[in-house]
This record gives structure tokens, C-alpha cells and sequence, in this order.
């Protein structure tokens, strides 16, 4: 069996053969990996920044936005046959008892990092042929979303956002309406969050690096948003071309970025941060400022991280939507397809929105 791995000690990445996965108990389901999704984080492994194979091994399996279809069941394995298909999700819990989000299954929240993650640290991914998993971290997939499932994953981080934004927007002592918020970043999270604010009718604006006229513009304007290059205005004339805005979600990854935007948000708005920046180089902020209007304001600024059954299931009901409201820019998100021999070419290159690794025959 086939699957494409990274090498952190040789700084290798390549397709190797793996043995064939077998259940180890009677919850097991067995998978066949249709399509894997690539994003920055696997990128970021391959560059070695990060990535650490499971104790005992010298490689990771890559691979962590799956669709799969089920192919096999243990005899205990009553929530999924033959047939299904499934998003696989992606971290594990940790074993350390006092833990108590991990214990509660909301290891998106866990106290010890000690977590593992399926083709991040300490667990294989998904970039391979047939997996096995515990029923409990499968999600159910319509075979109505088999096009565009694999980005059931990335959509997750907008999920939990939108979860996590609606539970602290209950603090207003008045029903907010007629919002606006501001996405940083087109790639697939941005997009994807944007898709989520104007469906529940936000004025959305996005603000990133490609030119006006680019295709990335396009495609927010086919959503329904508006776009703002930063080619045309600097993050210091942001506020001042789109005026305030009630809901700010990071998705550059970019703490300078971050951070001057929220000169943008207005009294009692929400800042989301979802990115992680991979570099260590010191930026200057003006920190009195932006702590003195968190306060004086009444600002919340919170991060987030998808890591939870719940937010799988939020997003494939939010996946469905989209492809009622918007079917056409969802499908375009997906900009490239490759085999599995293609994979390590994908990963090394950066173009388009979404690459995906398809594996299904």
C-alpha cells in the first residue's frame, strides 16, 4: 500500500510502501481515502519547521483534510456500513486524566498538549490508501458533497468561529443586526469563513494580497462580499476605506497583519485569530494602543482551533448550505487534482487555492 511520507531526519519526503492498516478492536472501521486536501501545515512539515512522526518510526504519513469511504466495519460499529462516506477528523486526545477537556472529547480545548494529530505529530495522516480509524472520530458525509467534501476539514476552523462568535455575541444586551465583518486572507479558510458570513447575511469584506482584478476578488464578489486589495490600500488606510467593522477572522496567519487591523474594529466587536504564525521574527506594535481600546471599547479578541466532532458535523451542515447558496464558488475552490505519485510535486509548489491528492480509482 501506498502512501506519501516526510522524513524529518533525512529531509526526505517521498511515496513509500506502508503495511496494510488491520482493526485492532471491534469499534474499527476501515477506510478508503478518496481525496486529501493540502494546506499550509503540511507544507510547513515538508519544509521540516515542524511535523514529528509516531514514536518508533523515522517517517509521518502526510495528510490530515480527508474524505474517505467506508469499506469495512467491526461487529460492534453501528453508526456507519459499507458504502458511507466520511471526513476523518484529526486530533487525538491526550491521556492524562486531569485533563479535562480531553476526557469531555473537546480536545480542541485540551490543557497539556500532549494531543496527537493524524499527519502532524505522533500519528500518521491520510495521504495513503486505505486507513483504519475508531468510529468515534469518523463524521457522517452526504454523497451529495462528494465533490467538495474533502474541504469539510479547513471549513471546520469557521465552524468552531461561528460557534465560539454566536455564544459571545449573547453577552450584547440588544439582538445584534446589520453586522460587518472583515476577513484577512483569501485563501480556502478565508474564503470559506467568508462563505459562512454572508450566508448568515454579514456584510463581508475580505482584504488580501492579490490584486482587485485578480480571480481570488472575483470569486468574493461571486459570494457576495467585497474586496479590498492591499495592493490598492495599506493596512494604516484600512479603517479609514471600509470603516468600522463588528466581527474581525484572521486567516493570513500573519501577526503583523493580525494586528494592525484592529484598528478597524469597532466598540464591542470580536477579533477571531485562526492562523499560526510559523516564523520568529520580533514585529513592532503599538501595544499601549491596542490594549487601552480592547478595554475602553469592551473589545474580545480570542483564537481558535478545530479539533472537535462537533465542529466536523457544523461543517458538513454548513458545507451543504454552501452548495445551495453558492455551488459554483465552492467548486472552485478546488483549483488543482493530483495522484498520489503527483503528491509530493503538490506540496512543493504553491498555486491556486485548494490542491488535492486524489486517491480514488
Amino acid at each position: 500500500m501506498r502512501a506519501v511520507s516526510v522524513f524529518p531526519k533525512q529531509r526526505e519526503l517521498r511515496v513509500v510502501e506502508v503495511p496494510e492498516p488491520s482493526p485492532q478492536g471491534e469499534h474499527d472501521v476501515t477506510v478508503q481515502v478518496r481525496e486529501v486536501g493540502i494546506c499550509g501545515t503540511d507544507r510547513e512539515i515538508c519544509d521540516f519547521h515542524y511535523g514529528t512522526p509516531p514514536v518508533g518510526d523515522e517517517g509521518l504519513v502526510l495528510g490530515h483534510e480527508a474524505l474517505g469511504e467506508v469499506v469495512g466495519v467491526g461487529p460492534a460499529v453501528r453508526t456507519f456500513e459499507p458504502g458511507n462516506l466520511v471526513a476523518l477528523t484529526v486530533r487525538r486526545p491526550c491521556e492524562d486524566i486531569e485533563c479535562m477537556a480531553c476526557r469531555a472529547g473537546r480536545q480542541d480545548f485540551c490543557m497539556t498538549g500532549d494531543f496527537r494529530e493524524r499527519g502532524i505529530k505522533h500519528a500518521h495522516g491520510f495521504m495513503t490508501e486505505r486507513v483504519v480509524e475508531h468510529e468515534h472520530y469518523l463524521v457522517r458525509v452526504p454523497h451529495t458533497l462528494a465533490e467538495v467534501g474533502v474541504l469539510i476539514e479547513p471549513l471546520t476552523i469557521a465552524a468552531k468561529a461561528a460557534v465560539e462568535l454566536s455564544a459571545i455575541l449573547r453577552r450584547y444586551p440588544w439582538e445584534p443586526t446589520g453586522m460587518n465583518a472583515l476577513v484577512l486572507g483569501a485563501g480556502p479558510i478565508g474564503l470559506l469563513g467568508v462563505m459562512s458570513l454572508v450566508a448568515h447575511n454579514v456584510r463581508t469584506f475580505v482584504y488580501s494580497l492579490e490584486p482587485a482584478d485578480s480571480d481570488r476578488a472575483r470569486l468574493v464578489h461571486s459570494i457576495g462580499a467585497e474586496y479590498v486589495s492591499a495592493r490598492d490600500t495599506s493596512l494604516s488606510e484600512l479603517a479609514a476605506r471600509i470603516g468600522h467593522v463588528d466581527v474581525i477572522f484572521e486567516a493570513v496567519g500573519t501577526a503583523k497583519v493580525a494586528f494592525a487591523a484592529l484598528e478597524a474594529l469597532a466598540p464591542n466587536g470580536v477579533c477571531i485569530f485562526s492562523g499560526a504564525p510559523g516564523g520568529n521574527h520580533p514585529i513592532e506594535i503599538d501595544l499601549d494602543r491596542i490594549m487601552r481600546n480592547i478595554v475602553l471599547k469592551n473589545q474580545v479578541v480570542f483564537g481558535t482551533v478545530n479539533a472537535s466532532r462537533s465542529a466536523f458535523e457544523a461543517s458538513v451542515q454548513k458545507l451543504e448550505q454552501f452548495m445551495t447558496i453558492f455551488p459554483d464558488a465552492v467548486r472552485s475552490l478546488i483549483t488543482e487534482r493530483a495522484d498520489l505519485e503527483g503528491a509530493p510535486a503538490l506540496l512543493r509548489q504553491r498555486r491556486g487555492i485548494k490542491q488535492v491528492v486524489s486517491l480514488a480509482a
